[in-house]
């Protein structure tokens, strides 16, 4: 038994030797050097984490989830009320009976001739040019009067003919009136 205690000893004082001799190869120290890197980086960040503005944020940020949380519940409360009152069941009904209207206009399932689904396209876009045409009439009135208030424009050579017409008008007035006394 003892030969075997000493061989187990040998074995294992081989083994360290081995080992630390691996530990010294440059692969294994470059990785130790990158895992004490890793490490400091880490406490840096866990000290970091400990100021008062990280405190801050992360108080924030549970708040943040907390009111996520109570929104979440209030929409899930609508929601439930919303079908409680019927409010949905009526605006699917209505969807529906608009469908079936439009479908009835259309060349459907036993609905009317699809000419009135044209006609009804072709009353769409005529009023449609309708609307653009009084479009361009509003912008060209509007190009007019900006035209005709400038300098030179329209409306100025009337007010300056009118008020060429009630100047002349007073002279002859004032030379008419004395003579005619």
């Amino acid at each position: 038994m003892g030969t075997s205690k000493i061989s187990d000893i040998k074995d294992t004082a081989s083994d360290t030797v081995e080992i630390l001799r691996q530990l010294g190869t440059p692969g294994v120290q470059e990785t130790l050097d990158k895992a004490r890197t890793m490490t400091i980086t880490v406490k840096e960040i866990m000290e970091t984490m400990k100021s008062a503005e990280w405190v801050q944020n992360l108080e924030n940020i549970r708040k943040m989830m907390d009111d996520m949380n109570s929104s979440s519940l209030a929409m899930q409360n609508t929601v439930r009320e919303l079908k409680e009152s019927g409010v949905l069941d009526e605006a699917r009904m209505f969807m529906q009976s608009a469908k079936k209207t439009m479908d009835s206009f259309g060349g459907g399932d036993g609905g009317q001739a699809s000419g009135t689904k044209q006609d009804i396209h072709e009353v769409v876009v005529s009023f449609r040019e309708m609307i653009d045409s009084f479009k361009l009439l509003t912008d060209e009135l509007k190009a007019v009067a900006v035209e005709s208030k400038r300098p030179g424009g329209t409306v100025n050579e009337l007010e300056q003919t009118v008020r060429d017409v009630s100047s002349a008008y007073r002279t002859v007035k004032r030379n008419v009136a004395p003579a005619s006394t």
